[in-house]
């Protein structure tokens, strides 16, 4: 199982409104992307960030539908304009000494595949972890 994790803090001024429909999508994504086993979305307690979701998906495979689903590009086209601080991770207890790099390739494929994403991601003003652009030079 791959447990991927993301953790947010929302840009100030962000209108309550538009922080709810951005958490709601990815509530959805949960909801309707076949490939996540089960999820949760919610405020995120000790430590520097204010909201995180946790989707878990069985395999790789699993992980690329839940990466090109057209829920998941929703909540990226809405949610992260309004995001300040990103850190995407990745918790798993496959024992493929290869799973962290397997990942890192189907995100660069992501981005390949969606420039727009890229541009998303590259202009938040502070992003890391699994999920980051490699050229970036924040991974």
């Amino acid at each position: 199982m791959i447990y991927h994790g993301n953790r947010l803090t929302i840009k100030p001024g962000v209108a309550p409104e538009d922080l709810e429909a951005a958490l709601e999508s990815l509530r959805n994504q949960g909801r309707v992307i076949p490939a996540v086993k089960s999820f949760v979305v919610g405020p995120d307690f000790g430590g520097d960030f204010e909201w995180g979701a946790v989707f878990v998906i069985e395999d790789l495979d699993g992980y690329w539908e839940y990466l090109m689903h057209p829920a998941h590009a929703h909540t990226d086209e809405i949610g992260l304009p309004l995001v300040e601080r990103f850190e995407s991770f990745d918790v798993t207890d496959d024992p493929d000494p290869e799973i962290g790099e397997k990942i890192a390739e189907l995100h660069r494929k992501r981005y390949a595949a969606r420039p727009e994403l890229t541009k998303l991601v590259t202009d938040l003003p502070s992003y890391q972890g699994s999920g980051a652009p490699a050229k970036s030079g924040r991974e």
